[in-house]
């Protein structure tokens, strides 16, 4: 990922709530199209001047060609808050960050993400690599909107059953990890969306922990169709133990076992 700084500029009197307004309205649809990644975006005024600093995933994410309708009347509106259309600097690559997949996805793809993890959601299965969601098709009304809050929503989970917080911990774990849960059924279908749009095998992560023990944890079934023989005996990635291709979910060993 690739750290930028975004530079607006008053050409006229303004207010700072008019501009607060724009340029967040801005980074809301960028992020909703998956242009800028993250969810916390400080702006610093000089004087006249308001600087803001983002990731994104790859060096020309904020190219024109990538905005989405959202975005495009986002960046129009900035006039009525006497804004300039924001200048560009890509100030260096994030060392600490993943990188994006140079390539679209032929193969197969996934739907993984976890709470430290800022990049989008969806994954070459060939590489593991981040694919960027601007080079695909819009997921629903013109952007990856839901899709972003699918993600915000699974990594909160996550965040919470890691944290052990309880009563609450328990509640966010069958969100993640059953495949009854309101957050599986919008996941696992947002996966079938986009496997229509790219026409790519696009598969499902399910979180898994808890179990007896090793050897009944390697026979349990898909949880979604009953299939007995969707353990491979092999990890694909050191992550996933489990690959249903008619339910088009990936799974891992408890990691409660392992």
């Amino acid at each position: 990922m690739y750290l930028v700084e975004l530079r607006f500029e008053c050409f006229d009197d303004t207010t700072l709530s008019q501009v607060e307004y724009a340029i967040n309205q801005l980074v809301e649809a960028w992020r909703a199209n998956g242009q800028i990644l993250g969810k916390e975006f400080p702006v610093m005024q000089n004087q006249a001047e308001f600087r803001l600093r983002a990731l994104c995933p790859e060096e020309d994410s904020l190219h024109p060609r990538f905005h989405s309708d959202w975005v495009k009347q986002r960046l129009d509106k900035l006039a009525d808050a006497s804004l300039t259309r924001p200048r560009l600097k890509v100030l260096g690559r994030d060392i600490n960050s993943e990188a994006s997949s140079p390539v679209l996805p032929t193969n197969w793809q996934l739907l993984y993400t976890t709470y430290v993890h800022t990049c989008s959601p969806l994954r070459d299965g060939e590489t593991m690599m981040p694919v960027p969601l601007y080079r695909l098709p819009a997921t629903f009304n013109g952007d990856h909107k839901a899709l972003i809050k699918w993600q915000s929503e699974w990594q909160a989970c996550d965040e919470l059953q890691m944290a052990g917080s309880g009563a609450v911990e328990f509640a966010a774990l069958d969100e993640i990890n059953q495949v009854d849960s309101a957050l599986f059924r919008r996941g696992w279908d947002l996966r079938g969306r986009i496997e229509y749009l790219t026409q790519v095998p696009t598969y499902y992560y399910l979180y898994r922990v808890g179990g007896a023990n090793l050897e009944q944890e390697k026979a349990r079934p898909c949880p979604r169709c009953g299939n007995p023989d969707w353990y491979l005996g092999e990890t694909i990635h050191d992550l996933f133990h489990f690959v249903c291709h008619d339910c088009r979910l990936v799974s891992n060993l408890s990691w409660d076992l392992i």
